[in-house]
Protein backbone atom coordinates (compact mmCIF):
# COMPACT_ATOMS: atom_id res chain seq x y z
CA UNK A 1 0.00 0.00 0.00
CA UNK A 2 1.31 3.45 -0.71
CA UNK A 3 1.59 5.90 1.64
CA UNK A 4 -1.03 7.88 0.79
CA UNK A 5 -3.21 4.78 1.03
CA UNK A 6 -1.79 4.20 4.69
CA UNK A 7 -2.62 8.08 5.73
CA UNK A 8 -6.47 7.19 4.45
CA UNK A 9 -6.56 4.24 6.28
CA UNK A 10 -5.32 5.75 9.45
CA UNK A 11 -7.77 8.73 8.57
CA UNK A 12 -10.96 5.49 8.00
CA UNK A 13 -9.78 4.71 11.90
CA UNK A 14 -10.26 8.19 13.11
CA UNK A 15 -6.54 8.72 13.61
CA UNK A 16 -5.65 11.25 11.10
CA UNK A 17 -6.99 14.43 11.51
CA UNK A 18 -4.72 16.18 9.49
CA UNK A 19 -3.04 15.34 6.00
CA UNK A 20 -0.23 17.16 4.79
CA UNK A 21 1.11 16.77 1.68
CA UNK A 22 3.59 14.07 0.82
CA UNK A 23 6.98 14.15 -1.85
CA UNK A 24 6.66 11.47 -4.74
CA UNK A 25 9.40 8.95 -5.03
CA UNK A 26 11.90 10.60 -3.17
CA UNK A 27 9.72 11.40 -0.16
CA UNK A 28 11.84 12.35 2.76
CA UNK A 29 11.34 9.80 5.93
CA UNK A 30 8.43 10.74 8.48
CA UNK A 31 9.25 12.68 11.57
CA UNK A 32 7.69 12.57 15.03
CA UNK A 33 6.42 15.91 14.61
CA UNK A 34 4.49 15.24 12.02
CA UNK A 35 2.87 12.13 13.86
CA UNK A 36 1.95 14.69 16.35
CA UNK A 37 -0.02 17.02 14.14
CA UNK A 38 -2.07 13.97 12.86
CA UNK A 39 -2.54 12.31 16.54
CA UNK A 40 -3.65 15.55 17.62
CA UNK A 41 -0.83 15.71 20.37
CA UNK A 42 2.55 17.16 21.36
CA UNK A 43 5.53 16.46 19.96
CA UNK A 44 7.10 14.83 23.70
CA UNK A 45 4.20 12.94 24.02
CA UNK A 46 4.57 11.21 20.16
CA UNK A 47 8.18 10.37 21.81
CA UNK A 48 7.04 9.13 25.21
CA UNK A 49 4.57 6.66 23.59
CA UNK A 50 6.78 4.93 21.55
CA UNK A 51 9.51 4.55 23.82
CA UNK A 52 6.94 2.74 26.09
CA UNK A 53 6.32 5.02 28.36
CA UNK A 54 2.97 4.26 30.61
CA UNK A 55 2.54 7.75 31.18
CA UNK A 56 0.95 8.19 27.94
CA UNK A 57 -2.83 6.46 28.01
CA UNK A 58 -3.31 3.70 25.94
CA UNK A 59 -5.64 5.07 23.77
CA UNK A 60 -3.56 7.76 22.92
CA UNK A 61 -0.63 5.70 22.48
CA UNK A 62 -2.37 3.00 20.11
CA UNK A 63 -3.66 5.96 17.78
CA UNK A 64 0.34 6.81 17.69
CA UNK A 65 1.55 3.75 17.08
CA UNK A 66 -1.57 3.06 14.33
CA UNK A 67 -0.06 6.18 12.50
CA UNK A 68 3.65 5.71 13.22
CA UNK A 69 3.15 2.13 11.08
CA UNK A 70 0.76 3.61 8.82
CA UNK A 71 3.79 6.63 7.83
CA UNK A 72 6.08 3.43 8.49
CA UNK A 73 7.93 5.82 10.97
CA UNK A 74 11.00 4.77 12.29
CA UNK A 75 12.56 6.15 15.40
CA UNK A 76 16.19 7.82 14.69
CA UNK A 77 17.87 6.49 17.39
CA UNK A 78 21.39 8.55 17.47
CA UNK A 79 19.45 11.87 17.64
CA UNK A 80 16.61 10.09 20.52
CA UNK A 81 19.83 9.51 22.36
CA UNK A 82 21.42 13.04 21.78
CA UNK A 83 18.32 14.53 23.11
CA UNK A 84 17.73 11.65 25.93
CA UNK A 85 21.65 11.85 26.94
CA UNK A 86 21.01 8.46 27.27
CA UNK A 87 22.95 5.74 25.05
CA UNK A 88 20.23 3.16 24.44
CA UNK A 89 22.02 0.53 26.13
CA UNK A 90 22.14 -1.60 29.60
CA UNK A 91 24.89 -3.37 30.69
CA UNK A 92 25.17 -6.84 32.25
CA UNK A 93 27.73 -7.87 34.37
CA UNK A 94 28.13 -11.44 35.48
CA UNK A 95 30.02 -12.12 38.33
CA UNK A 96 32.67 -15.30 38.23
CA UNK A 97 35.40 -15.97 40.26
CA UNK A 98 38.10 -18.29 38.27
CA UNK A 99 37.80 -22.25 39.24
CA UNK A 100 39.82 -24.78 38.21
CA UNK A 101 37.73 -25.95 35.44
CA UNK A 102 37.91 -22.97 34.26
CA UNK A 103 35.34 -19.57 34.37
CA UNK A 104 33.11 -20.10 37.42
CA UNK A 105 30.15 -19.83 35.71
CA UNK A 106 27.11 -21.29 36.69
CA UNK A 107 24.72 -22.61 33.85
CA UNK A 108 21.80 -21.31 34.62
CA UNK A 109 23.31 -17.66 34.36
CA UNK A 110 23.13 -18.31 30.82
CA UNK A 111 19.52 -19.05 30.37
CA UNK A 112 19.21 -15.55 32.40
CA UNK A 113 21.05 -13.95 29.58
CA UNK A 114 18.72 -15.57 27.20
CA UNK A 115 15.88 -14.04 28.81
CA UNK A 116 17.51 -10.69 29.68
CA UNK A 117 18.61 -10.44 25.65
CA UNK A 118 15.17 -11.01 24.80
CA UNK A 119 13.47 -8.47 27.30
CA UNK A 120 16.57 -5.27 26.20
CA UNK A 121 15.68 -6.48 22.09
CA UNK A 122 12.21 -6.07 22.88
CA UNK A 123 12.36 -2.34 24.06
CA UNK A 124 15.09 -1.76 21.76
CA UNK A 125 17.59 -1.57 23.83
CA UNK A 126 21.50 -2.48 23.36
CA UNK A 127 23.04 -5.58 25.76
CA UNK A 128 26.65 -5.22 26.86
CA UNK A 129 27.92 -8.24 28.43
CA UNK A 130 30.76 -8.04 30.64
CA UNK A 131 32.32 -10.82 32.82
CA UNK A 132 33.89 -9.46 36.12
CA UNK A 133 35.15 -10.64 39.05
CA UNK A 134 34.01 -9.52 42.89
CA UNK A 135 37.68 -8.87 44.07
CA UNK A 136 37.43 -5.51 41.12
CA UNK A 137 36.44 -2.27 41.07
CA UNK A 138 34.34 -3.14 38.69
CA UNK A 139 31.85 0.05 39.83
CA UNK A 140 34.13 2.52 39.50
CA UNK A 141 35.30 1.41 36.10
CA UNK A 142 31.53 1.87 35.00
CA UNK A 143 30.89 5.18 36.72
CA UNK A 144 34.04 6.24 34.45
CA UNK A 145 32.87 4.81 31.58
CA UNK A 146 29.35 5.52 31.12
CA UNK A 147 28.66 3.55 27.66
CA UNK A 148 25.17 2.49 29.15
CA UNK A 149 22.64 4.15 30.75
CA UNK A 150 22.44 1.17 34.01
CA UNK A 151 23.12 -2.03 35.55
CA UNK A 152 21.74 -5.38 35.75
CA UNK A 153 23.88 -7.25 38.01
CA UNK A 154 24.29 -11.83 37.70
CA UNK A 155 25.83 -13.79 40.03
CA UNK A 156 26.57 -10.79 42.77
CA UNK A 157 26.52 -13.52 45.91
CA UNK A 158 26.19 -11.88 49.38
CA UNK A 159 24.82 -8.42 49.10
CA UNK A 160 26.03 -7.57 52.39
CA UNK A 161 29.81 -8.13 52.11
CA UNK A 162 29.32 -5.17 49.03
CA UNK A 163 26.81 -3.17 50.81
CA UNK A 164 28.96 -0.16 50.24
CA UNK A 165 29.83 -0.45 47.02
CA UNK A 166 25.40 -0.88 46.53
CA UNK A 167 25.12 2.16 48.53
CA UNK A 168 27.68 4.10 46.38
CA UNK A 169 25.39 3.36 43.36
CA UNK A 170 22.70 4.86 45.29
CA UNK A 171 24.29 7.41 46.60
CA UNK A 172 25.18 8.46 42.67
CA UNK A 173 21.56 7.71 41.36
CA UNK A 174 22.87 5.22 39.21
CA UNK A 175 20.14 3.10 37.80
CA UNK A 176 20.83 -0.88 38.60
CA UNK A 177 18.94 -4.10 39.73
CA UNK A 178 20.35 -7.22 41.19
CA UNK A 179 19.10 -10.75 40.68
CA UNK A 180 19.28 -12.67 44.24
CA UNK A 181 17.43 -13.26 47.25
CA UNK A 182 14.95 -10.08 47.86
CA UNK A 183 15.56 -8.43 51.11
CA UNK A 184 14.03 -5.69 52.69
CA UNK A 185 16.72 -3.84 53.97
CA UNK A 186 18.86 -4.60 51.05
CA UNK A 187 20.56 -1.42 49.09
CA UNK A 188 18.55 -0.72 45.31
CA UNK A 189 16.42 -3.02 43.95
CA UNK A 190 16.26 -6.40 43.14
CA UNK A 191 14.34 -9.27 41.54
CA UNK A 192 14.75 -13.40 43.04
CA UNK A 193 13.17 -16.48 42.95
CA UNK A 194 10.85 -17.35 46.20
CA UNK A 195 13.73 -19.62 47.21
CA UNK A 196 12.31 -20.65 50.58
CA UNK A 197 9.07 -21.79 48.88
CA UNK A 198 10.93 -23.46 45.98
CA UNK A 199 13.32 -26.18 48.20
CA UNK A 200 9.85 -26.40 50.07
CA UNK A 201 8.18 -27.88 47.19
CA UNK A 202 10.99 -30.01 46.16
CA UNK A 203 10.97 -31.54 50.06
CA UNK A 204 7.55 -31.90 50.94
CA UNK A 205 6.93 -33.78 46.85
CA UNK A 206 10.04 -36.11 48.16
CA UNK A 207 8.12 -36.67 51.77
CA UNK A 208 4.57 -37.38 49.76
CA UNK A 209 7.09 -39.67 47.64
CA UNK A 210 8.02 -41.97 51.09
CA UNK A 211 11.86 -40.59 51.44
CA UNK A 212 12.62 -40.20 54.84
CA UNK A 213 16.09 -39.31 54.87
CA UNK A 214 16.45 -36.63 52.67
CA UNK A 215 19.95 -34.81 52.09
CA UNK A 216 20.48 -31.58 51.43
CA UNK A 217 23.44 -30.65 49.14
CA UNK A 218 24.94 -26.77 49.22
CA UNK A 219 26.47 -24.22 51.22
CA UNK A 220 24.95 -22.00 53.89
CA UNK A 221 27.81 -19.74 54.18
CA UNK A 222 27.84 -15.75 53.98
CA UNK A 223 28.56 -15.90 50.42
CA UNK A 224 25.36 -18.10 49.17
CA UNK A 225 22.71 -16.18 50.62
CA UNK A 226 20.17 -18.21 47.56
CA UNK A 227 21.12 -21.65 48.78
CA UNK A 228 21.08 -20.34 52.73
CA UNK A 229 16.95 -19.63 51.80
CA UNK A 230 16.54 -22.89 49.86
CA UNK A 231 18.22 -24.72 53.21
CA UNK A 232 15.21 -22.91 55.13
CA UNK A 233 13.22 -24.34 53.04
CA UNK A 234 14.41 -28.24 53.13
CA UNK A 235 14.24 -27.55 57.14
CA UNK A 236 10.59 -25.97 57.35
CA UNK A 237 8.86 -28.93 55.26
CA UNK A 238 10.75 -31.27 57.18
CA UNK A 239 9.37 -29.39 60.30
CA UNK A 240 6.36 -29.73 59.07
CA UNK A 241 5.93 -33.19 58.57
CA UNK A 242 7.41 -33.83 62.03
CA UNK A 243 10.83 -34.85 60.88
CA UNK A 244 14.13 -33.69 63.30
CA UNK A 245 16.84 -31.47 60.85
CA UNK A 246 19.66 -33.86 60.93
CA UNK A 247 23.39 -31.80 60.50
CA UNK A 248 25.03 -34.78 59.55
CA UNK A 249 22.70 -34.97 55.94
CA UNK A 250 23.16 -31.45 55.12
CA UNK A 251 26.59 -31.44 53.01
CA UNK A 252 28.37 -27.98 51.36
CA UNK A 253 28.53 -27.94 47.86
CA UNK A 254 29.54 -24.84 45.90
CA UNK A 255 27.63 -22.75 43.48
CA UNK A 256 29.94 -22.62 40.63
CA UNK A 257 32.07 -25.62 40.84
CA UNK A 258 31.33 -28.05 38.69
CA UNK A 259 32.12 -31.61 40.82
CA UNK A 260 30.32 -29.76 43.96
CA UNK A 261 27.70 -32.36 44.04
CA UNK A 262 29.72 -35.37 43.24
CA UNK A 263 32.28 -34.17 46.33
CA UNK A 264 29.37 -33.28 48.76
CA UNK A 265 28.23 -37.27 48.03
CA UNK A 266 31.49 -38.62 48.78
CA UNK A 267 31.20 -37.00 52.15
CA UNK A 268 27.80 -38.47 52.79
CA UNK A 269 29.45 -41.48 51.92
CA UNK A 270 32.64 -40.93 54.02
CA UNK A 271 30.67 -39.61 57.53
CA UNK A 272 28.78 -42.99 57.24
CA UNK A 273 25.45 -41.22 56.90
CA UNK A 274 22.71 -42.75 55.12
CA UNK A 275 19.92 -41.18 53.30
CA UNK A 276 17.70 -41.82 50.48
CA UNK A 277 16.76 -38.61 48.95
CA UNK A 278 18.55 -35.59 47.53
CA UNK A 279 17.64 -32.05 47.35
CA UNK A 280 20.56 -30.20 45.71
CA UNK A 281 20.47 -26.35 46.04
CA UNK A 282 20.93 -26.03 42.23
CA UNK A 283 21.09 -28.40 39.15
CA UNK A 284 24.78 -28.48 38.43
CA UNK A 285 25.05 -29.86 42.28
CA UNK A 286 22.37 -32.30 41.52
CA UNK A 287 23.55 -33.65 37.94
CA UNK A 288 27.07 -33.96 39.45
CA UNK A 289 25.86 -35.97 42.34
CA UNK A 290 23.80 -38.19 40.44
CA UNK A 291 26.89 -39.25 38.25
CA UNK A 292 28.37 -40.13 41.82
CA UNK A 293 25.74 -41.74 42.93
CA UNK A 294 25.52 -44.11 39.59
CA UNK A 295 29.73 -44.50 39.73
CA UNK A 296 28.89 -45.96 43.32
CA UNK A 297 26.16 -48.51 42.18
CA UNK A 298 23.09 -46.57 43.16
CA UNK A 299 20.14 -46.42 41.00
CA UNK A 300 18.47 -43.00 40.67
CA UNK A 301 15.74 -42.94 41.73
CA UNK A 302 15.29 -46.69 42.81
CA UNK A 303 18.05 -46.00 45.65
CA UNK A 304 18.75 -42.49 45.91
CA UNK A 305 15.95 -39.93 44.78
CA UNK A 306 17.36 -36.51 43.55
CA UNK A 307 15.53 -33.02 42.83
CA UNK A 308 17.31 -29.87 41.86
CA UNK A 309 16.81 -26.15 41.47
CA UNK A 310 16.83 -23.94 38.51
CA UNK A 311 15.37 -26.18 35.47
CA UNK A 312 18.82 -25.38 33.32
CA UNK A 313 18.26 -27.03 29.87
CA UNK A 314 20.52 -29.33 30.28
CA UNK A 315 18.40 -30.76 33.47
CA UNK A 316 15.59 -32.37 31.08
CA UNK A 317 18.07 -34.52 29.05
CA UNK A 318 19.80 -36.20 31.66
CA UNK A 319 19.69 -39.67 32.59
CA UNK A 320 17.55 -40.34 34.39
CA UNK A 321 15.89 -36.63 33.75
CA UNK A 322 16.06 -34.23 37.05
CA UNK A 323 13.10 -33.48 38.60
CA UNK A 324 13.46 -30.38 39.79
CA UNK A 325 12.64 -26.17 41.29
CA UNK A 326 11.90 -24.06 37.52
CA UNK A 327 13.21 -20.63 38.15
CA UNK A 328 11.61 -18.59 35.22
CA UNK A 329 14.01 -16.99 33.17
CA UNK A 330 12.32 -15.23 30.67
CA UNK A 331 9.99 -13.73 33.42
CA UNK A 332 12.94 -12.99 35.30
CA UNK A 333 14.66 -11.20 32.30
CA UNK A 334 11.59 -9.22 31.95
CA UNK A 335 11.20 -8.25 35.47
CA UNK A 336 15.31 -7.38 35.37
CA UNK A 337 15.01 -4.84 31.95
CA UNK A 338 11.68 -3.54 33.16
CA UNK A 339 12.83 -2.30 36.62
CA UNK A 340 16.26 -0.77 35.29
CA UNK A 341 14.35 1.39 32.66
CA UNK A 342 11.56 2.63 35.51
CA UNK A 343 14.77 3.76 37.10
CA UNK A 344 16.20 5.17 34.40
CA UNK A 345 12.59 6.86 33.40
CA UNK A 346 12.23 8.34 36.74
CA UNK A 347 10.17 6.33 37.75
CA UNK A 348 9.32 4.17 41.58
CA UNK A 349 10.30 0.41 41.21
CA UNK A 350 9.93 -1.55 43.98
CA UNK A 351 11.81 -5.38 44.54
CA UNK A 352 10.30 -8.27 43.21
CA UNK A 353 9.76 -11.63 43.44
CA UNK A 354 9.22 -14.47 41.08
CA UNK A 355 7.13 -17.97 42.46
CA UNK A 356 8.89 -20.72 41.41
CA UNK A 357 7.59 -23.94 40.63
CA UNK A 358 8.41 -27.92 40.99
CA UNK A 359 8.87 -29.60 37.25
CA UNK A 360 8.49 -33.73 37.71
CA UNK A 361 10.94 -35.70 35.85
CA UNK A 362 12.18 -38.83 36.55
CA UNK A 363 14.84 -38.70 38.97
CA UNK A 364 12.39 -38.38 42.04
CA UNK A 365 10.70 -41.81 41.18
CA UNK A 366 6.97 -40.53 41.34
CA UNK A 367 5.27 -43.41 40.87
CA UNK A 368 7.96 -45.91 40.98
CA UNK A 369 7.34 -47.57 44.52
CA UNK A 370 7.55 -51.12 44.92
CA UNK A 371 3.71 -51.53 45.92
CA UNK A 372 3.18 -52.30 49.83
CA UNK A 373 6.43 -50.90 51.28
CA UNK A 374 4.95 -48.02 53.20
CA UNK A 375 8.20 -46.81 53.90
CA UNK A 376 9.35 -46.21 50.37
CA UNK A 377 13.15 -47.55 49.39
CA UNK A 378 15.40 -47.84 51.90
CA UNK A 379 18.70 -46.01 52.47
CA UNK A 380 21.60 -45.60 50.29
CA UNK A 381 24.19 -47.37 52.20
CA UNK A 382 26.65 -44.79 53.42
CA UNK A 383 29.58 -46.84 52.61
CA UNK A 384 29.04 -45.98 48.91
CA UNK A 385 28.24 -49.48 47.99
CA UNK A 386 25.13 -50.46 46.54
CA UNK A 387 22.12 -51.23 48.47
CA UNK A 388 21.12 -55.15 48.70
CA UNK A 389 18.19 -55.36 47.38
Amino acid sequence: MSRAGRLDAARARGHAPLRPQRPGAGERPSTSLEIAALAGVSQSTVSRALNGNRRVGAETRQRILDIAAALDYRVDLRASHLRTRQTGALTLLLFADDAPEGCGLNPFYLSMIGGITQAASRRGLDLIVSLQQLSRDWHADYLRSRRSDGLILLGYGDYRRFEATLAELVARRTPFVRWGCVDADQPGVSVGSDNVAGAAQATRHLLALGRRRIAFLGDRDADSPEFRARHRGYREALEEAGLALDPALQADADLNAMHAGAAAIERLFASATAFDAVVAASDQIALSAINRLHRAGHRVPESVAVVGFDDVPMSALASPALTTVQQDTRLAGECLVESLVAQIEGRAVASRMIEPRLVIRASCGAGQFLKGSAEGPGPAAASGEPRAP
